[in-house]
């Protein structure tokens, strides 16, 4: 395992992108995305992603001009076309505008359809928190995961993600997958040769594994909290697709372009100052934190920790040692960059 400096990966991927046929500012905030992904430890969303990005650059299932563009405005809601574009510069924007409409009406929410992968997802509770507010936000899919009870995928992972903000910085952010382990860590596992610290899905025989390779192989990962999963995975896809105007997953399917093509995605932002004090916040955030710290931890665990913080810890170890990255993946990108 390698450790590249922030600013080394970040200037390498941003060549790659610009040689791949991105504008050159759309290509530097997609490079910073992605790095900033490797940085909080998700190398399924950060480095690893970009040799697959590049792919659908090529082959025209991501169109690099695309931009968000306004089609209804109701008030504290809007819905956007994403034109295909950069799925991170749409989702970036779309959380913005959420933003801006909880700032005046208390709330605000952003619809997007055609859009693409938008990468990590916690990136848009970061962006909010940042912001001082509350988010939820979410996306439909590729079918990626079978149903609970079924052998065979029919269902995406829809990842889901909400974020309160912490005056220190500190936020709370979670982010999930409908799943288990999402491919993107299967992958990370697998290239570390490690197996998954609990039952990540199927062998092709049917048994509960935690080989990520296994896993890879039957497509059978392991809905979370398994009937629960699927059914909000479900739910999560309906949602999105119905208050956007656009896919659902088996739409997704039928036009056979990869992952999170022409999806839809959800963002919400709420100011919580607009109701009640920062006090209030402050208080509130301080003494979940101490309660969670206070639980026994169970024998096989060192210590409790809340929804983003060990993205936060990874994130000032890298910036100090560099980002872990794969040989191999990293060798791939500078070929990418090579212009």
């Amino acid at each position: 395992m390698l450790r590249i400096p922030f600013e080394e990966m970040e200037q390498t991927i941003c060549r790659a992108f610009i040689k791949a046929g991105l504008p050159e500012n759309t290509a530097a905030t997609c490079a910073r995305i992605h790095t900033e992904s490797s940085c909080d430890g998700v190398f399924s969303h950060g480095l690893n992603r970009v040799e697959r990005f590049v792919d659908y650059l090529h082959r025209g299932w991501i169109n690099p001009q695309g931009k968000a563009q306004l089609q209804t405005s109701l008030a504290a809601w809007e819905i956007y076309d994403g034109e295909m574009g950069p799925g991170i510069t749409n989702a970036i924007f779309a959380m913005n505008r959420a933003t801006d409409l909880a700032k005046k009406n208390g709330m605000g929410m952003v619809s997007l359809r055609n859009t693409t992968h938008w990468m990590r997802g916690g990136t848009y509770g970061w962006q909010a928190a940042e912001k001082g507010m509350l988010a939820i936000c979410f996306t439909n899919t590729e079918t990626c995961m079978p149903p609970w009870g079924a052998r065979s995928g029919a269902i995406g992972n829809n990842p889901f993600i909400m974020a309160v903000p912490a005056a220190n910085g500190q936020h709370i952010v979670l982010d999930m997958a409908m799943s288990q382990y999402s491919y993107g860590k299967l992958q990370v596992k697998r290239l570390a040769d490690q197996q998954l610290p609990y039952d990540g899905g199927f062998t092709t025989d049917g048994a509960l594994t935690c080989d990520p390779a296994s896993i890879e192989e039957s497509r059978r990962i392991l809905p979370t909290g398994l009937w629960k999963g699927s059914g909000m995975a479900i739910l999560i896809d309906l949602m999105a697709s119905l208050l956007s105007g656009g896919n659902h997953t088996a739409a997704i399917d039928r036009l056979e372009q990869g992952s999170c093509a022409a999806c839809c995605q959800v963002f919400m932002a709420f100011d919580p100052l607009q109701i009640t004090s920062s006090n209030f916040v402050k208080n509130a955030i301080q003494d979940t934190i101490q309660q969670i710290k206070s639980a026994m931890p169970a024998e096989e665990v060192t210590e409790i920790l809340y929804p983003g913080e060990q993205s936060l810890r990874n994130r000032k170890e890298n910036r100090q040692l560099g980002i872990p990255a794969d040989a191999s993946v990293w060798n791939r990108v500078i070929e990418l960059a090579v212009i």
